[in-house]
């Protein structure tokens, strides 16, 4: 897991913070980045609680938060959260090939909208002070503006995850594992569907 900082228990945390942090751990392969946030529980209770509603509610289409979420794991090269977010954006029907070659947006299972979010992503990530107004008009002919507000916070949270996991060495042990399953080398990678 980790060496910086010791894991916490659920027990150590009062009833309905533990309660938190259980469904966050069970909501993905989560346990050991629960474990450490556990030494701030207001942190654990608010951030994971928001993050379990933002899901509950789909206010914007799953496909899109993970794919904004992969594209700025790889730009950070946050190798756990490529791992545990990638499996995911599978289901939500992009390729494993196309997953491969974020934050690249050529691939031809990707749709506009899909390049609108990965350029987003890449925006918000790299160059968030110099966003123009032009990326905000198309943004808007796809989503409404609660939904650009909600896609950006999301993006922007993953930047913050990427950096809290890798500064303080979380890995669930599977990432590696993970990793290897998926094939992230574009030069290695076939563009079937299966």
């Amino acid at each position: 897991m980790t060496e910086g900082v010791s894991a916490l228990p659920s027990t150590a945390l009062p009833p309905a913070i533990a309660e938190v942090y259980e469904r966050f751990a069970a909501y993905g392969p989560f346990a050991d980045q629960a474990a450490v946030m556990a030494h701030v529980p207001p942190a654990l209770d608010h951030l994971y609680r928001m993050l379990m509603e933002l899901k509950a509610r789909r206010a914007v289409p799953w496909r899109y938060i993970e794919l904004g979420i992969v594209v700025v794991s790889k730009l950070n090269a946050c190798s756990y959260c490529v791992a545990s977010h990638s499996p995911v954006l599978q289901i939500e029907g992009l390729p494993a090939a196309a997953i491969a070659q974020l934050p690249n947006g050529d691939h031809p299972d990707l749709d506009d909208v899909d390049r609108l979010v990965i350029e987003y992503a890449t925006l918000v990530t790299q160059n968030a002070g110099r966003i123009r107004d032009g990326v905000f008009e198309r943004l808007r002919l796809h989503f409404s503006e609660a939904q650009i507000v909600e896609l950006t916070l999301r993006i922007a949270l993953a930047g913050f995850f990427n950096r809290f996991n890798d500064a303080l060495r979380i890995d669930d042990g599977i990432a590696a594992a993970r990793l290897n399953d998926l094939p992230l080398n574009p030069a290695t990678t076939e563009t079937s569907h299966d």
